[in-house]
């Protein structure tokens, strides 16, 4: 039976009108990387006393329907019982410094502390849909497990406007799958953090040998699959022999090509990493003050 406009039934639209007016396409699904995690539990642990929660951005990529989470940054705000304040001159000039350091990342949504969603975050989520327009902006609720019967976890949610007339603040967040999601590279850093007897001794060079074995450990196997294909006793793949070739035949032949191409690396690393420090201690330093 079909709704007329004089009818009093609320309306819950599946997606949320974009700035031209077309419907933007729902994530159906997130993924977040762990430096991301890592960045929003600093932001809690640097929080004021009077603090009940903490917001920030959330930087990554997105296709038609996922959205990747990559990195994320903390913005200033205060909430009373009364109202609440996003200073978005501090996250668009943040913004504008990550984008610097990681171009191909742009906003997808925001992150918060806790697991209440009430009237200011229908608020602050219409901030951030302007924000990534024609898009919608996805929310990421990360529980620490401080309160009582609580448990730690994170969960994502999309908005979609209710009501007869939608307003920002009248929206419902609809829960969308979310999944942890990181690189080879980081594998040595979750296994340090997720062992279950990690050792409090450990000095900079135990770490330094444990990492360097593992790499020996590595180099044997990839060795004795190569000689075993020599050999005959195993058929050669040859993806993986264009990889190898790629990794560790680059440079070789010429003289001095190795040790050129690994200052590249090591000198467009340290580059990256100081930009991303100065974006840190700025962001830590307007926080300090804020408080």
């Amino acid at each position: 039976m079909p709704i007329h406009s004089s009818s009093s039934a609320a309306y819950i639209q599946n997606t949320s009108p974009s700035s031209n007016g077309l419907p933007s396409t729902r994530p159906t699904s997130l993924t977040i990387h762990p430096s991301a995690l890592f960045s929003i539990l600093d932001h809690y642990l640097r929080r004021t006393d009077a603090q009940h929660r903490v917001i920030g951005t959330l930087l990554g990529t997105r296709t038609d329907s996922t959205v990747d989470v990559k990195s994320a940054f903390a913005v200033l705000h205060s909430e009373t019982d009364e109202q609440v304040a996003v200073d978005m001159d501090y996250h668009r000039a943040m913004y504008e410094l990550c984008t610097r350091v990681r171009p191909n990342e742009t906003i997808v949504g925001w992150y918060s502390t806790g697991s209440d969603l009430n009237t200011y975050s229908a608020l602050i989520q219409n901030f951030y849909s302007q924000e990534t327009a024609p898009n919608q902006a996805v929310h990421v609720a990360l529980d620490t497990g401080t309160e009582e019967g609580k448990g730690a976890g994170v969960k994502a949610y999309v908005s979609s406007p209710v009501g007869i007339f939608p307003k920002p603040e009248n929206c419902v967040f609809v829960p969308i799958p979310c999944e942890l999601r990181f690189h080879e590279a980081e594998r040595s850093g979750l296994d340090l953090l997720l062992s279950p007897n990690p050792s409090c001794n450990q000095t900079d060079l135990d770490v330094l040998a444990s990492s360097l074995t593992d790499v020996q450990n590595m180099l044997g196997r990839v060795l004795a699959y190569v000689q075993s294909v020599l050999r005959g006793e195993v058929v050669g793949d040859k993806a993986v022999g264009r990889y190898l070739m790629d990794v560790l035949g680059t440079g070789v032949e010429e003289d001095g090509g190795w040790t050129a191409g690994l200052q590249d690396t090591l000198m467009v690393t340290y580059l990256a990493n100081l930009v991303r420090s100065q974006a840190e201690v700025s962001a830590r330093l307007a926080l300090t003050t804020a408080a």
